[in-house]
């Protein structure tokens, strides 16, 4: 029986564990301490023995050891031009295990490397190698299939996929590809991405399952494994943790016996329908032998999920039918329909251009269409600009308006969520239209189709119909798409220009939406509503394009491209309005009047500009808060400037810039702010501290405390200690960030070379922490006495207190987040640090010794 044809798989469990807990000798790791990788050519005997070990215990998959053996991981061992034979090798490994045997299947694990592409660590293209490589030898050896596995970065998880399908189309293999995705404690992923938004952004996909695996043990994935059982339509996958991992002693615990694991994920099985089950860290043979025999003869539980066909970011997902509708797509980010946006862009003001979409999320819309189009710049390089800031500053699925191949294709490889393509049409019989097509369902994308055709645009019901018929077949019967992911939108004209061929155009498009609707079942409908106003007086056309975009609606519009902020309800218009707009969007005489005459005299009286103006009592301590918050410079400095007329700048950092800063360490804790605006706000205290240094004297100034940051000796993940120094460097600290991987002798020679007031180390993985307890010493031993900060997903607050705390003379401080290590930070510029425990919004104190001298003064908060 195929891979594919198994109704339920038990995968196998832990790699890295179980590989440590073999006698392997330290001459095997060449020296690249915590690379398991070289372990496939220098002792594959014990790879060997680590799969076999599975199999026998009842695993019909086991995973390649190849979860860091991609060029970005093994370039940090040196060993980078090794990818193919490391790859190669763990296949034949895992083979050798199998023996051949019916039922036994190899999967080739790809892990997420140790950057984060949303966060700037490593660029897409980049990214995209280094899966290219991997995942081509991994089939070129092989395996029944390829799983994509604890993914923290939705655009990570989404350039291996896409990258996985390609290699596979072009070696002409069906091999199935699955995902995995992490899940925090705070219930989304690293970056903040929503598990709605994942399903949102794979479904289009044909993966073969969906899942979660690390993070946590199994009890803690319940919910997401109950929404993944509702709304994602494939297999699901569930591979956790022997629970949250503990460090007791020299050893590491993994608290879940083999029982409880195992009924936990029977009961995934029985009861949400989950056909792919394994263990990951923690998890030994008897876990798996626990899982197989608890699952003999079980069926995965038959599932009806319910999806609704939506749009993604990096963060949330959009349904497409909104209740009540229409889909607003915002329009001013187009060089074309707003000075201000086409001007930011021509003086390369990304930033600035930027806002314009920022302030559109503000205003109401669900997403941001986004034309940069311009005669004589490099549409595909502006294109790429305003995504990466728009991707991380904004929650809203993006519509890359372009019919440039080129750029879309650039486009949709930065793309994290799931966007629109605006847009394709047929005047050149659809040679363009089936290129885009085509990178709309490579990449998952969905597409906007114009009714133009050969002979033009289409003016009436039918022509609209015929045309929009021609797309759907094109989308749907030559490209594999589905209904759902076609936009047709049936063009409106504007009434304003007093062409007599134009006055019936907007009744013809209420038409041709109402039959589309009718006609094609599942396609969705949108239109550029502002169009029908164009050239009439601006107070005028948010009237009437309030008035046809609620005809529309009625029509069965379920997109509508508007500037969302001038939306007016129709409750909100006099009787008299509604009547004149209604009469010119039907073509209907007023009285003896022709209705555009009609509209114009009306509005000509000033009806339509009647506004209103809220007066603004914010003060400037308000103002700076909210631009912190906001993750906004835009007007800074004048804020700044007049803030300096009532405080000293020492009392405008302490007084408010720390306090706000603070208050985003609290909203992060909670989770109400996600990553990349935590990093937004720090760059607007970077910015405000930047103003206020030259205005400081260097006395009240004074030198910055000065941090050392290192990851730990056997480890290479930085994230982490990356988001500690942004944060710490951004609130006027002095942060030397010496890399990963780093021995104990090496950060004491760099705190000794830069005279460190505190070092901050960090480590991903269980045997960081035991590096972390076996070297604390080290450091009083050397006469290096600074208080220590520790940090890392295997450390807990017990383990700090008891096997960390005593081995050093000054201060030992756990640090659960970027946050806590501010407030560390900030503690021993008080005096006031001890050694401590943090404990969410709680904190457990051990009496520390007397604090050292520090560098920076520190005035009370005003």
């Amino acid at each position: 029986m195929s891979f594919r044809e198994q109704q339920l798989l038990i995968f196998d469990g832990a790699c890295g564990a179980n590989l440590a807990a073999q006698s392997i000798p330290d001459a095997a790791y060449q020296g690249l301490t915590g690379c398991n990788e070289i372990l496939n050519s220098s002792y594959p005997q014990a790879v060997v023995r680590l799969h076999r070990s599975f199999y026998e215990a009842g695993a019909m998959v086991v995973e390649t050891n190849t979860f860091g053996a991609n060029r970005i991981v093994l370039e940090e061992y040196g060993l980078g031009d090794r990818v193919e034979e490391l790859n190669a090798a763990a296949v034949s490994h895992a083979k050798a295990a199998a023996g051949g045997a019916d039922g036994r299947y190899v999967a080739g694990s790809v892990g997420p490397t140790t950057k984060l592409p949303s966060l700037g660590h490593v660029s897409v293209k980049e990214l995209r190698r280094a899966y290219e490589e991997q995942i081509a030898a991994l089939v070129d050896a092989g395996v029944d299939a390829i799983i994509i596995e604890t993914c923290q970065d939705l655009l990570q998880a989404k350039v291996a996929v896409v990258t996985a399908f390609e290699v596979c189309s072009r070696r002409g293999r069906d091999v199935p590809v699955m995902l995995s995705v992490t899940m925090e404690t705070t219930g989304t992923m690293l970056v903040g991405t929503e598990l709605a938004a994942v399903v949102a952004t794979f479904e289009p996909f044909d993966l073969f399952s969906l899942g979660l695996n690390c993070a946590t043990g199994p009890e803690l994935m319940a919910s997401h494994v109950r929404q993944l059982s509702q709304i994602w339509p494939g297999r699901i996958s569930v591979i956790p943790n022997a629970g949250l991992p503990e460090v007791r002693g020299e050893e590491t615990f993994y608290p879940l016996s083999a029982d409880d694991f195992a009924q936990s994920l029977r009961n995934y099985v029985l009861r949400d329908g989950v056909s792919v089950v394994g263990g990951c860290c923690g998890t030994r043979p008897e876990h798996i032998r626990a899982l197989a025999d608890a699952l003999e003869g079980a069926r995965p539980a038959p599932r009806t999920p319910r999806r609704a066909p939506a749009l993604s970011s990096l963060y949330r997902e959009v349904e497409i039918a909104q209740e009540p509708g229409p889909l607003l797509i915002g329009e001013r980010m187009n060089v074309h329909g707003s000075r201000r946006f086409k001007k930011a862009l021509l003086k390369d003001d990304y930033e600035e251009a930027a806002r314009v979409g920022i302030e559109q999320e503000r205003a109401g819309a669900h997403v941001l269409d986004v034309n940069v189009t311009y005669a004589g710049r490099d549409e595909s390089q502006d294109m790429e600009a305003m995504i990466r800031l728009l991707s991380t500053q904004v929650r809203l699925p993006l519509s890359i308006d372009t019919t440039r191949c080129r750029t879309i294709e650039k486009a949709l490889g930065s793309i994290a969520g799931r966007p629109v393509i605006n847009s394709i049409n047929l005047e050149d019989g659809g040679r363009t239209a089936h290129e885009v097509l085509a990178l709309a369902k490579r990449h998952g994308a969905a597409v906007v189709g114009l009714t133009i055709d050969e002979s033009g645009m289409a003016m009436t019901a039918s022509h609209k119909l015929e045309v929009a018929r021609r797309l759907r077949d094109m989308a749907v019967d030559e490209h594999g798409m589905r209904p759902s992911d076609l936009f047709v939108d049936a063009l409106t004209f504007t009434l304003g220009s007093g062409d007599p061929t134009l006055a019936d155009s907007a009744r013809e498009t209420l038409e041709g939406i109402r039959r589309i609707k009718e006609t094609l079942p599942g396609v969705f409908t949108s239109l550029g509503v502002s169009n029908v106003s164009f050239g009439l007086p601006k107070a005028a056309r948010r009237v009437l394009n309030s008035v046809f975009l609620h005809r529309a609606v009625e029509a069965g519009l379920d997109a509508a491209i508007v500037d969302a902020g001038k939306v007016v309800p129709l409750a909100e218009l006099s009787k008299e309005d509604l009547r004149i707009c209604e009469a010119l969007v039907l073509n209907e005489a007023v009285g003896e009047r022709s209705p555009l005459e009609a509209f114009l005299a009306h509005f000509g009286s000033g009806s339509a500009e009647k506004t209103s103006r809220s007066v603004s009592r914010t003060t400037p301590e308000s103002t700076l808060e909210e631009h912190l918050l906001g993750g906004d410079k835009d007007g800074l400095e004048d804020i700044i400037e007049a803030l300096c007329g009532r405080y000293s700048p020492l009392e405008i950092i302490n007084g408010i810039l720390i306090p706000a800063m603070r208050r985003v360490g609290e909203m992060f804790g909670r989770g109400q702010m996600l990553l990349p605006f935590v990093l937004q706000s720090a760059e607007v205290m970077k910015a405000a501290v930047g103003f206020l240094e030259p205005l400081m004297n260097k006395e009240s100034r004074g030198p910055a405390t000065r941090v050392v940051l290192a990851t730990v000796r056997g480890d290479v993940h930085d994230i982490g200690k990356n988001l500690v120094d942004i944060i710490l460097s951004n609130n006027g600290y002095e942060v030397f960030n010496i890399g990963t991987n780093m021995p104990v002798e090496a950060i004491i020679e760099k705190a000794r070379q830069h005279e460190a007031d505190i070092i901050g180390l960090s480590g991903l993985l269980v045997k960081s922490a035991l590096e972390m307890s076996a070297t604390m010493d080290l450091y009083a031993r050397s006469g290096l006495d600074v208080p220590i900060m520790l940090g890392g997903a295997a450390l807990t607050p017990r383990f700090v207190a008891d096997d960390c705390v005593p081995k050093h003379n000054r201060p030992v401080v756990y640090c659960a987040d970027a946050f806590a290590g501010l407030r560390a930070v900030q503690d021993l510029e008080a005096g006031r640090l001890e050694s401590t425990v943090w404990l969410g919004s709680e904190k457990e104190r051990k009496p520390g010794p007397a604090q050292p001298k520090v560098r920076r003064e520190v005035e009370a908060p005003t």
